[in-house]
């Protein structure tokens, strides 16, 4: 993992065409922007990692389902 140390509107790049800059920091929280082409996917990984999951659960379930016509 790449850790970078940024301050308030200070800013970093992902390849040419993905910016994420440090709008304002709070006590406990980091407010970021993000500046990236539309055709860029972004969600926070807990909604990823809830897809996922549920994805996962709907190919166990059809599994099952086929089963049943074998």
């Amino acid at each position: 993992m790449l850790v970078f140390t940024r301050k308030e509107g200070e800013s970093f790049l992902i390849g040419n065409d993905i910016e994420i800059k440090v709008i304002k920091v709070d006590d406990k929280t980091v407010k970021i922007g993000i500046e990236a082409p539309k055709t860029t996917s972004i969600l926070r990984k807990e909604v990823y990692d809830k897809i996922k999951e549920e994805n996962n659960e709907f190919k166990i379930n059809i599994n099952d389902a086929m089963k049943l016509f074998k």
